[in-house]
């Protein structure tokens, strides 16, 4: 039996708001399907197609109104995980996407080895943006 993680979720106060965001990272729309006031935005990037990101907004029909407003006041206050963004070179991808108009919380700095930066989206979800270390060559 084969098992694979196809979409990991995040909530967002506003779909096309970040929408707008992560298009900025390179992402596309994979899937964007309403039914009623419910929408189901997904997106992905070009470099990994078999995995989706999705951008939902917390309410019904999954969540009364009191657990919505505290859903996005934790995205808000960057309580939530956490995601990391593999590139091949912080300190340029930095550069790109600080053009694109992406408000960094953390500039390039080596650390452990590698170069690392750290940003948010318009909702608050918090970003780590890691530098691939070469592999080494076996001796």
């Amino acid at each position: 039996m084969t098992q694979t993680i196809n979409v990991v979720g995040l909530y967002v106060r506003d779909q096309d708001e970040a929408l707008a965001f992560y298009e900025k990272l390179g992402f596309n729309v994979h899937t964007d399907v309403r039914n009623g006031d419910y929408r189901w935005l997904t997106i992905q990037h070009t470099d990994q197609p078999s995995f989706q990101l999705g951008l939902f907004k917390p309410g019904p029909p999954v969540h009364d109104a009191a657990t919505a407003q505290t859903l996005e006041a934790m995205v808000a206050k960057g309580a939530m995980p956490p995601l990391v963004l593999s590139v091949d070179n912080c300190r340029a991808a930095y550069e790109r996407l600080s053009k694109n108009g992406v408000e960094f919380t953390q500039e390039p700095v080596d650390r452990y080895g590698n170069v690392d930066a750290g940003f948010r989206d318009p909702s608050g979800n918090g970003w780590k943006m890691i530098e691939v270390a070469a592999k080494k060559a076996a001796a």
